[in-house]
């Protein structure tokens, strides 16, 4: 997979990234073809890069699987909208409707549990809190599943992701929009979401189940583990467990979308700031199944490894550092002539250097004339 500017998109290209408004996929759903008039609309929306799954549009290759189905995330998007808004508007929550949302999330995740995370969506950024609160719900299932938790557990844990970020309905957007460094002031107004979506939550109770629980992951998505986080500063166990799977799927989800005042990050940088940077940060043995369910490198990432350079064929649950790709280029960058597969778990996670980043990447393609997207036309 390559992330091209709009304006390299080529007819016939396959998105490998849903496009999203507050609506749904209004704009491009992942696997379309691209034509030209899908290539103008995205320019007018301002929607600067996408991710397609070749650079050669005879070559189409369809995006990797999710772990929900398209249609699912689509009225789920909507109806989060719907609800936030109603919460703004009335006060009120349609509690039937949420929660007939998360349990047809957690119904897809179960049905999928094979399926690895890969690309996430793009999102305008207007409507990114509903969206992401979708994300983040579809994540906290998966993750929850990981730790074999009971229908019941399951059922309540989606529901307060999706509630997580209530808290921000009211919040001015040009606070949430703003491109760039926030205020002191501003910032304050940011960091009182997590108390404020469980007040609203505490007002809605007699609306929905375990209340406390619910107003537990909104106020506590953003403590960490060392006590650094807001807004009490709790540590350790004093976090609720759902709100520390909450805040995993949180930020993973953030990380890799982009915002007003960041480009989106790879899989595999967030996992580096995730694991390495933010330490401290989250629950180590939930970040660690987290992360063997998500594909660090994609298919279709293009890596530097120890034996070369080469394309992501597949990644399998609990060896997601170390995928199966064809290298198909020495460290030079030289074509071989015999391309070969590895399957790096046998070597470990250094056997992959590093992933080539995108402007790399074209260059690449440009004096190889080739698109590595070829040796996955038989995968």
């Amino acid at each position: 997979m390559i992330r091209l500017p709009v304006k390299k998109l080529k007819k016939g290209m396959i998105i490998a990234q849903s496009i999203y408004n507050q609506h749904g996929a209004s704009y491009l759903v992942k696997g379309q073809p691209i034509n030209p008039h899908y290539i103008e609309q995205l320019d007018k929306i301002g929607i600067p890069t996408v991710t397609v799954t070749s650079e050669n549009p005879n070559f189409q290759l369809e995006p990797p699987e999710d772990i929900v189905q398209e249609t699912t995330r689509v009225d789920a998007i909507q109806k989060v909208y719907d609800a936030f808004q109603s919460v703004e508007e009335t006060g009120r929550l349609n509690a039937d409707t949420m929660q007939d949302v998360s349990d047809r999330i957690l119904f897809d995740v179960l049905q999928h549990k094979e399926n690895l995370v890969q690309l996430t969506d793009i999102r305008l950024h207007d409507t990114y809190t509903f969206a992401h609160s979708v994300n983040v719900a579809i994540l906290s299932a998966m993750l929850g599943m990981l730790c074999r938790y009971s229908k019941k557990d399951l059922q309540l844990l989606t529901l307060g992701a999706l509630l997580h970020d209530l808290g921000k309905v009211g919040v001015p957007s040009e606070i949430l929009n703003k491109t760039s460094r926030l205020d002191t002031n501003e910032f304050d107004v940011i960091k009182g979401h997590p108390l404020a979506g469980s007040f609203r939550i505490h007002e809605m109770e007699h609306m929905l189940p375990s209340p406390s629980i619910l107003a537990a992951v909104a106020s506590q998505h953003h403590e960490h583990i060392d006590g650094r986080g807001y807004p009490r500063g709790l540590t350790g166990d004093q976090i609720h467990r759902f709100a520390k799977i909450v805040a995993i799927a949180d930020v993973y989800d953030a990380l890799t979308s982009e915002r007003p005042y960041k480009k989106a990050y790879t899989p595999s940088v967030t996992h580096n700031i995730m694991v390495n940077v933010n330490v401290g940060q989250f629950d180590p043995d939930l970040l660690s199944l987290f992360f063997n369910n998500v594909a660090i490198y994609p298919v279709g990432t293009i890596v530097k490894t120890s034996h070369g350079i080469g394309i992501v064929k597949s990644c399998e649950f609990g060896h997601t550092e170390t995928p199966e790709v064809v290298v198909f280029a020495d460290k030079e960058g030289q074509l071989l002539k015999n391309p070969e597969t590895y399957d790096f778990s046998e070597e470990g996670p250094k056997a992959i250097e590093g992933v080539i980043n995108d402007n790399e990447l074209r260059h690449f393609v440009h004096v190889l004339a080739i698109d590595p997207s070829i040796y996955l036309l038989d995968s």
